[in-house]
């Protein structure tokens, strides 16, 4: 080597010794003293959650002085393609907070660490398995489910006793097409029976599907994922199309809504009853006028009884964290049972976890968590849940299919042709 070569070296050895001295910390995730940091990305938004997720970071980091969690608030509005730029790069957070329904492509890919070797025997046991079945993909598992929502009937209590209509019960709830008929009852001058709001409607579609007999999302023989239109797949597109297109009973202005742009009318007495999310009733109980009386049902069964398809909120450990089992502990002290209640409550959410769920405080019959709590047993994973392609065939296929059906524009056999034919052509591309 040259004179001028080996002085160029030695500076530049001398920079990278000056820049690793100013970044603070060291590739294996430790400060100088040796204590650990994990970053901890966190999607919650409702101000109780915020706080509860805050609080319990702050008490981990109190009992913990070797290991600190740093809390990183995410958005669930770009958090797919915020991760995977931050897979990409590798700066993705150490544990990870998502949805299993956004797992697959993760999970498959790489960017996951396979929780199996590292969770306690407490959360393991705790979960159901068909909770534990929403975030395994081939032989692994890559995330914990731990919050979950079903999709319940918010109804105007005095709209609904002064129909005369039987009130349903998680016991005796009504069926779908007993559902269209009290939806007709409902229905009056300046004033529909229900509003569906659907601006993302396949998730809704996909998971009441579920209690009319359907699945759409099949196995074939070599446990590829493909789609077939069957009878018990018309149940729930097929009522809310009637609503809307024959009975008169439905808002075609909601079609285009997010739930919460529906709330104003339900509380205005323009609709008398809107299916929405478990957690939709904080926002209600923020929002409506004093006096209004509101009552939460479970929504109607078919077929396939009282079935939902739920894709819980997750919690995972990115396969490049170089403490992986620290991570894993710290997941295991944010979900006991004392600190789940809490994000649930926070959320306005179900617990996964059999001892959270029997928790007094999340089966009053105040606000309807008793009705929710009865529901959870009937939940499962959304049926598309470990199908890869499954977002480009929701968005480039089922979503304009479902929505031209909805509005009246096609009829049943062109949606289940669409949904089908296309939907099964953009799979084939992620199965080769």
């Amino acid at each position: 080597m040259s004179a001028p070569s080996r002085r160029a070296a030695v500076v530049a050895a001398v920079l990278a010794l000056l820049l690793t001295g100013c970044s603070g910390g060291r590739d294996d995730g430790r400060d100088a003293d040796g204590t650990i940091r994990l970053r901890f990305q966190s999607l919650a938004w409702q101000k109780e959650s915020v706080d509860a997720n805050r609080q319990l970071v702050r008490e981990w980091n109190a009992s913990h002085p070797g290991v600190q969690v740093e809390y990183v608030q995410g958005s669930w509005d770009s958090v797919h393609d915020q991760l995977l730029t931050s897979f990409e790069g590798g700066e993705a957070p150490d544990i990870i907070h998502d949805a299993s329904d956004d797992l697959a492509d993760f999970a498959y890919g790489g960017y996951l660490t396979d929780l199996r070797p590292l969770l306690t025997d407490r959360l393991t046991a705790d979960i159901p398995e068909r909770s534990w079945r929403t975030t395994t993909f081939g032989d692994g598992v890559y995330g914990v489910p731990f919050l979950q929502e079903p999709r319940v009937l918010i109804a105007n209590t005095k709209l609904l006793k002064a129909s005369g209509v039987r009130i349903p019960t998680p016991e005796n709830p009504w069926s779908w097409a007993e559902f269209r008929r009290v939806a007709k009852e409902l229905t009056g001058e300046d004033r529909y029976g229900v509003a569906w709001p659907l601006k993302e409607p396949v998730s809704v579609t996909l998971n009441l599907g579920l209690s009319g007999g359907g699945r759409l999302f099949h196995r074939d023989g070599e446990d590829k994922a493909v789609l077939r239109f069957e009878e018990g797949d018309r149940v729930v597109p097929g009522t809310i199309h009637d609503q809307v297109n024959t009975d008169g009973s439905a808002a075609r202005s909601a079609l285009g809504m997010g739930g919460s742009d529906a709330l104003p009318g339900f509380f205005g007495g323009k609709y008398a009853m809107v299916p929405l999310g478990f957690s939709y009733r904080q926002q209600i109980i923020q929002q409506a006028p004093e006096g209004f009386e509101w009552t939460v049902l479970p929504a109607p069964q078919g077929a396939g009884g009282p079935a939902q398809g739920v894709s819980p909120q997750t919690l995972s450990v990115a396969e490049d964290s170089p403490h992986k089992k620290e991570a894993v502990a710290f997941i295991d002290f944010f979900l006991r049972t004392p600190n789940l209640v809490r994000l649930a409550r926070g959320d306005w959410m179900l617990p996964t976890a059999t001892q959270a769920l029997a928790d007094p405080a999340l089966r009053t019959r105040e606000h309807g968590w008793d009705v929710g709590a009865a529901l959870a047993r009937g939940l499962r994973p959304a049926p598309a849940q470990t199908v890869r392609g499954y977002p480009e065939w929701k968005d480039k296929v089922a979503t304009p299919a479902l929505q031209e059906y909805y509005s009246g524009a096609i009829g049943t056999d062109e949606l289940g042709r669409r949904l089908v034919e296309d939907g099964n052509r953009v799979l084939a591309r992620y199965q080769r």
